[in-house]
């Protein structure tokens, strides 16, 4: 007959064996790795008036190349006019890749955005291209250009469809740093009728996705409005930004 005690040591073994065994099934390599969306934007630094530039967003998520993200649109606008800018969907190549094509009829430095949302995440790399001489920059600065961020930081409001008199309208505004999603925010909008500039309403924003954050708002009047985008976090940082739209009928 078996001792008790030996009986007893037998199958403290067999349990610490098992927890052990248990545990490296748990630990695999790269478990609980945070994964990041990385845009690897391709753009010629210069071009022609008229010639044909390809957009080109390479799209990846750890070390895996994203085949079906969910949206890369390329923006693009003459610097000193963001307010006028024209955005351009891509056509994915279910490689990875996305690309678009533009062909710019003026001279100019060009701004692009590569808004690229995939894995419930959203990134938007920024390039520059000098066409011609460079030297037809507009001199209608726009609002965006009096108001001075941080190094890095990027507030930007999604292209807004028509917004009508009495219908919910979402104000989806991404934030980056260094173009990272900017997470954790306190984001709040400001808006106001160009003609009435003493009565403002205030929406308190929700983040939806990484960096992404929205807000809704119903007009009772037709008109030219501005929203002020407010940001802020826990360390100090304060930053602001106007756009401007209109309210139909």
């Amino acid at each position: 007959m078996i001792p008790k005690y030996l009986k007893v040591g037998f199958w403290l073994v067999c349990i610490f064996t098992l927890i052990a065994c248990g545990s490296n099934n748990q630990v695999d390599e790269g478990d609980g790795e945070l994964l990041s969306l990385d845009v690897e934007f391709e753009l010629p630094e210069q071009a022609e008036v008229g010639e044909t530039v390809e957009l080109k967003a390479t799209v990846t998520y750890g070390n895996e190349m994203v085949t079906d993200a969910d949206e890369v649109v390329f923006e693009h606008w003459l610097t000193g006019n963001e307010d006028d800018s024209t955005m351009l969907e891509s056509t994915n190549h279910e490689d990875g890749t996305y690309t678009a094509k533009v062909t710019f009829e003026e001279d100019g430095v060009y701004e692009i955005y590569a808004h690229t949302t995939a894995r419930d995440l959203h990134t938007m790399p920024k390039k520059s291209i000098t066409v011609g001489d460079g030297q037809a920059e507009s001199n209608n600065v726009s609002e965006h250009d009096h108001n001075h961020h941080a190094e890095g930081f990027v507030i930007h409001l999604m292209e807004l469809n028509e917004v009508k008199l009495a219908e919910e309208v979402d104000f989806v505004v991404h934030l980056q740093m260094n173009e990272v999603p900017f997470e954790n925010a306190t984001v709040r909008y400001e808006i106001w009728n160009t003609e009435n500039e003493d009565e403002r309403k205030w929406i308190d924003a929700s983040e939806t996705k990484a960096g992404e954050y929205t807000g809704a708002h119903t007009f009772d009047e037709a008109g030219a409005y501005t929203i002020n985008i407010h940001v802020k976090d826990d360390e100090n940082l304060h930053e602001h930004q106007d756009f401007t739209f209109e309210v139909v009928k």
